[in-house]
């Protein structure tokens, strides 16, 4: 458990990011307008930049609807008139851009370690992450603030699986992590990747070739079978596979033996789904 988060903080999160109302979560909060100039910019957000489209497209919201969700602020320590951004610091950018002067803030009562702490979560939900910056974000969660997987899960309103397996995109090759960064290889593409020697080399002709998270996984499954085929064939099954899948809008598995002898599994999850490939089968 963790054992920074006296104050609940947890629960404030969920105000902070627009899940229940603040004046419930935070009861020792104040909602206020103030001068756009009073506010300055968390000095521990780890972020450093910001999507200059993505700004751009607040900004004309800000200048058509203004400020929706009031910007989390806390005192600033050596100016007590002003403020500090705990979230919402692409809102408070996009205003400046849309020439506002003040903007509704609601001033919060943080230390500096859960100020550091709702900055990383903001980030998480509220950014385009790449696969990485997401894993390095639960990662400061876990090793920073003491949260397990279920608590990151349940913080950010994802799966426990979701977690444990961004994380694990971490332990890839350099190599690898570069190309989910840069967005030439999705979470999917790599995740099977995990724990393979010759890791860097398949994600290389995964890249150059273009395949699908569904072939990828074909192929390391192949690959640690030790039942590999010529490239031709492997194609040749996947797509004959992704074909069957999109007809019947079920999951289905094809195994080719060397001797040209295999099976074919459909997967079904309830009688419904059954009784759909009951009749597919047995129509005259």
């Amino acid at each position: 458990m963790n054992t920074i988060k006296k104050k609940g903080l947890g629960r404030g999160l969920s105000a902070l990011f627009g899940d229940t109302e603040p004046q419930k979560a935070l009861k020792n909060s104040e909602t206020k307008r103030v001068s756009i100039s009073d506010l300055t910019r968390n000095p521990y957000q780890p972020r450093e930049t910001f999507n200059e489209f993505k700004l751009d497209e607040l900004t004309n919201s800000i200048k058509k609807n203004g400020i929706i969700q009031p910007i989390a602020v806390r005192q600033k320590k050596s100016e007590p008139e002003k403020y500090e951004i705990v979230a919402g610091e692409r809102r408070w950018l996009a205003a400046q851009k849309a020439g506002l002067h003040d903007i509704p803030v609601n001033v919060l009562d943080l230390s500096d370690v859960e100020s550091l702490e709702v900055a990383i979560v903001e980030n998480i939900q509220r950014d385009d992450l790449n696969p990485i910056e997401e894993a390095k974000g639960y990662k400061r969660l876990s090793e920073e603030f003491n949260y397990d997987h279920e608590n990151i899960a349940k913080l950010m309103s994802k799966s426990r699986s979701h977690v444990s397996n961004t994380l694990r995109l971490l332990t890839l090759p350099n190599d690898i992590i570069g190309m989910l960064e840069e967005g030439t290889l999705t979470s999917g593409q790599a995740r099977p990747l995990i724990g393979l020697t010759n890791a860097s080399q398949i994600a290389e002709e995964i890249v150059s070739k273009n395949y699908s998270a569904r072939k990828v996984e074909y192929l390391v499954k192949s690959k640690k079978e030790n039942k590999f085929k010529d490239k031709t064939q492997d194609a040749d099954i996947i797509k004959a596979q992704e074909r069957i899948e999109r007809i019947l809008g079920l999951k289905v598995n094809i195994i080719n033996k060397k001797n040209k002898s295999g099976k074919v599994t459909i997967e079904y999850k309830n009688l419904d789904q059954f009784e759909l490939i009951s009749d597919l089968l047995t129509k005259n």
